[in-house]
C-alpha cells in the first residue's frame, strides 16, 4: 500500500513569447524534479508561452507555437514516468481558454480550463480568455495533428475534472481560483481529492507574500489535504515582477518554501508527504464528512500510475517549517534589483545611467542597482552559470568573473550629477560620496550653458526674458525656468547614456533610470519629460516613507555611510535660486502637502475607491485630533485639484516596477481620465455643505 508521495512545484523565470527559452527552462525543471524522485511536476500559469503575452494571445501564432512546444515535451524521453502539468492557451470550439495540460508518457490525461479569471488591478484575463462555466462537465477536445502524431490520441477530456491515480486523487486550481470566495478546492476536497495543485502568475506587491501563504495553508487547514503552489518568477516583459514563492503545504502547515527573490531561472521545490496524514486528519472532522456525503461528484480521469511506491514505509516525509517573510525594506532591496537584472540582460544593454541628484529618491535607485550587483556576485559565487554567462555578454568579456559588487558596479553603472547655478555644494558632495561608496562611474557636469542657450533663443524670438519669482518674475516665468532645467537634464541623460561608453572605448549603450516615487507621480510633482522620463524606473511604485526606511536599511546592511546626510536633508528639487548659498526650495512646501499625507490620499483614492466627498468623510474622523473639518476640506480639495491638473503626466510615465496597490500607473493599473474638470464643483459643494 503506497502512502508516501513525492511531488514538485516549480518557479520559472519565463519570458513572454520566448518559446525556445521557456521550453529549455521547463525541461530543466522536469529533469531536476525527476532527479529528486518526484512523480508529479507542476509549473507556473501559462508557462509555455509566458504569462505576459497580452494581446499576442489573440494571434494564432501564439496558439500554434504553444502546441509546437507541447509536442516537443510530449515526445521527449525526459518527460517519461512523471506526470507533467504545464500551462498554455487552448482554443476549444473557437473559444480561447487559459489551460493546464496534464500528460504522462506521451498521453494527454486532461486539459483543464481556468474557471475564475483574474481581472482586477494589473490583470486583464477576461480581455483574452473566457472562463469555463460548466462545473463538473467534461467535453471531447479534438487535438491538432501535430499532437495526434505524437500521442496517437484523436480526442482528450477537456473540462472540470480531477485525476484518479492508483493511490490518490488530484485536483487543479489555477491562480485566481485560490483567491475566489468559492474556490474549487472546497468542493474537490469534499469529493475526496487529496492533492490540490495551483499554477500561478502572481506578481510581487510590498507586504503581499503573507496573504498568499495564508490562503494556501487555510485551504487545507479546514478540509485537510496537500496543496502544491507553483508560480512564475522574474520580469517577463513589463512592469511586474513575479516573485516565485513556490510552496507545498499539508493540513494547514507549510512543509517546503521556495525563494521569493533570486536570480535562478529555474527553482524546483520537492517534498515527500504521507497520504495517511491527510486521511487521518480528515477522519475526525465530522462537519467535513457530513458535507462530503452530500457533495456532487467530479468526473474522474483514471490514471494507471502511482505517485507513491508500494514499499515506502521507511521513506522519510517532510515536516512543517516556519515561513520566513522578508521585511518591506528587504523586499525593496531584492525585488526591484532582480527586476532590473532581468531587464538589463534581456534588453542586451551594457548597463545603467542614473542622474544622481544627492536626494533620497535617486540615492534609493542607486542603492537598488548596488543591491543588484550584490545579488549577481552572490549568484556567481554559488555557481549560477546562467548569471555568469549573462555577465559576460553585458561586460563583453568572456574571462571576467564578478566577485566584488563595487567593482562590478563600476563596469555597468554610470551616475551623473547635473549641477546648475541653483544647485548646492551639499548635494554635489553627497552624490559624489555615495557614488564612491557603491563604486559607480561618476560624472559631474554643469547645465548652465545649455539653460542660458535655451532661454536665450526664447528671448531672441520674443524680446522678453523670463525671471525667477525671487527676482520679480511671475509664477508662470518661475515654473517655466524650472522646467527648462529639468528637461535639459533629461536630454543630457540620454546623450550620455548613448555615448559615455563610446568615450571610454567600450561597446554598447546604457539604460536610463528614472527615480520619481509613487507619491510624486500621484501628486504630479514632476516636470513632464524631465529626468522622470527614462527607460525604466525601479522606485516608481514605492512610497517616500518606504524609501526612507529602505535608505536606513542600506546604511545598516551595506555600510553606505554617505546615506546618513542624504536621509537627514529635506527633499528639494533645487530648481529655484539659492538664498545666501543655501537651498530655500523644499518639495513639501512646493506641493502644499506632506509625503505622509500623500500616501494616505493615494490609498484612499485607489484602494478605498474614495472620491473627494468620501475621502473628506473618512479623513474628518481619521484626523479629528489634528485638523478641523474645514482644514480637512481644504486639504482634500487641494489634493484633488493638483491630482486632476497633473493627471495627464501619467500617460507618459516611465514604466515603473509595480510595488504598491495605490500606484497611479495609467498604463493598465489605474485607468482614469487625463482631462478632468479640475473645479470638481459638484463634489466640492457637497463637502462645503458638510463642513458648514
Amino acid at each position: 500500500m503506497g502512502r508516501a508521495v513525492t511531488v514538485a512545484a516549480c518557479a520559472l523565470n519565463q519570458w513572454a513569447l520566448d518559446f525556445e527559452g521557456n521550453l529549455e527552462r521547463i525541461f530543466r525543471s522536469i529533469d531536476i524534479a525527476k532527479s529528486r524522485g518526484a512523480r508529479y511536476r507542476l509549473g507556473p500559469e501559462l508557462e509555455i508561452c509566458g504569462y505576459g503575452c497580452s494581446d499576442h494571445y489573440y494571434e494564432s501564432d501564439t496558439l500554434l507555437h504553444s502546441f509546437q512546444v507541447l509536442a516537443k515535451l510530449l515526445e521527449s524521453p525526459a518527460t517519461q514516468d512523471i506526470i507533467c502539468d504545464v500551462g498554455m492557451p487552448v482554443l476549444h470550439r473557437n473559444v480561447r481558454y487559459n489551460c493546464r495540460v496534464i500528460f504522462l508518457n506521451k498521453k494527454i490525461l486532461l486539459i483543464r480550463p481556468k474557471i475564475s479569471l483574474a481581472n482586477a488591478g494589473n490583470y486583464r484575463e477576461l480581455r483574452w480568455f473566457t472562463p469555463w462555466n460548466k462545473a463538473r462537465h467534461v467535453e471531447e477536445y479534438f487535438l491538432p495533428r501535430i499532437i495526434q502524431e505524437v500521442t496517437g490520441q484523436e480526442t482528450v477530456p477537456f473540462g472540470d475534472a480531477v485525476l484518479a491515480t492508483k493511490d490518490t486523487c488530484l485536483g487543479t486550481e489555477i491562480c485566481e481560483e485560490l483567491w475566489a470566495p468559492n474556490s474549487p478546492h472546497i468542493e474537490m476536497g469534499l469529493d475526496g481529492v487529496e492533492i490540490f495543485t495551483n499554477s500561478s502568475g502572481s506578481h510581487h506587491v510590498l507586504r503581499k507574500a503573507h496573504a498568499r501563504v495564508d490562503l494556501v495553508n487555510s485551504a487545507t487547514a479546514k478540509n485537510g489535504g496537500i496543496y502544491i503552489l507553483a508560480n512564475q518568477k522574474g520580469c517577463d516583459g513589463d512592469r511586474l515582477y513575479y516573485d516565485g514563492c513556490a510552496m507545498i503545504s499539508i493540513n494547514g502547515e507549510t512543509v517546503a518554501q521556495g525563494s521569493q527573490f533570486s536570480l535562478d531561472d529555474v527553482e524546483v521545490l520537492v517534498a515527500t508527504l504521507d497520504l495517511e496524514d491527510v486521511r487521518s486528519y480528515r477522519a475526525e472532522i465530522s462537519s467535513r464528512n457530513l458535507a462530503a456525503s452530500k457533495v456532487n461528484p467530479y468526473p474522474r480521469v483514471k490514471v494507471n500510475f502511482a505517485l507513491s511506491c508500494s514499499d515506502d514505509v521507511a521513506v522519510p516525509t517532510c515536516v512543517p517549517i516556519q515561513w520566513r517573510h522578508h521585511s518591506p525594506e528587504e523586499e525593496i532591496s531584492l525585488g526591484p534589483a532582480c527586476w532590473l537584472w532581468d531587464y538589463l540582460r534581456r534588453s542586451k544593454q551594457a548597463g545603467f545611467l542614473l542622474p544622481l541628484s544627492g536626494g533620497i529618491d535617486s540615492s534609493a535607485t542607486a542603492c537598488i542597482v548596488y543591491s543588484m550587483c550584490h545579488q549577481v556576485c552572490l549568484a556567481v559565487k554559488n555557481g549560477n552559470a546562467d548569471v555568469l554567462a549573462d555577465v559576460h555578454k553585458i561586460v563583453n568579456d568572456e574571462t571576467y568573473v564578478p566577485e566584488d559588487p563595487r567593482e562590478f558596479c563600476k563596469r555597468i553603472f554610470t551616475t551623473c550629477y547635473m549641477a546648475s547655478e541653483n544647485s548646492s555644494q551639499d548635494t554635489c558632495n553627497r552624490a559624489k560620496l555615495l557614488a564612491e561608496q557603491i563604486g559607480s562611474y561618476h560624472i559631474n557636469l554643469n547645465i548652465d550653458a545649455a539653460v542660458k542657450a535655451i532661454v536665450g533663443i526664447f528671448s531672441m524670438v520674443t524680446g522678453r526674458t523670463p525671471r525667477f519669482s525671487v527676482f520679480g518674475g511671475s509664477s508662470r516665468e518661475n515654473l517655466a525656468l524650472q522646467n527648462v532645467q529639468a528637461r535639459i537634464r533629461m536630454v543630457l541623460a540620454y546623450l550620455f547614456a548613448q555615448l559615455s561608453l563610446w568615450t571610454r572605448g567600450m561597446p554598447g549603450g546604457l539604460l536610463v533610470l528614472g527615480s520619481a516615487n509613487v507619491d510624486e507621480s500621484l501628486r504630479g510633482y514632476l516636470t513632464k519629460y524631465d529626468c522622470s522620463s527614462a527607460d525604466i524606473n525601479p522606485i516608481g511604485g514605492i512610497s517616500k516613507t518606504d524609501l526612507k526606511n529602505f535608505i536606513q536599511y542600506c546604511i545598516e546592511n551595506f555600510q553606505l555611510t554617505a546615506l546618513r546626510s542624504i536621509i537627514s536633508a529635506p527633499p528639494t528639487a533645487e530648481l529655484e535660486p539659492l538664498v545666501d548659498g543655501q537651498v530655500a526650495q523644499t518639495d513639501e512646501a512646493d506641493m502644499g502637502m506632506t509625503y505622509a499625507e500623500l500616501s494616505i490620499y493615494g490609498k484612499l483614492r485607489k484602494i478605498a475607491k474614495a472620491g473627494p466627498y468620501s475621502m473628506f468623510c473618512k479623513l474628518i474622523n481619521m484626523w479629528k485630533e489634528i485638523c478641523t473639518p474645514r482644514e480637512v476640506a481644504s486639504k482634500v480639495k487641494h489634493f484633488f485639484r493638483m491630482y486632476s491638473i497633473n493627471r495627464h503626466k501619467m500617460t507618459t510615465l516611465t514604466p515603473s516596477y509595480h510595488a504598491e496597490n495605490y500606484s497611479p500607473d495609467d498604463n493598465r493599473f489605474d485607468l482614469r481620465p487625463f482631462l478632468y474638470n479640475t473645479t470638481w464643483s459638484w463634489q466640492f459643494r457637497r463637502i462645503d455643505k458638510e463642513v458648514n
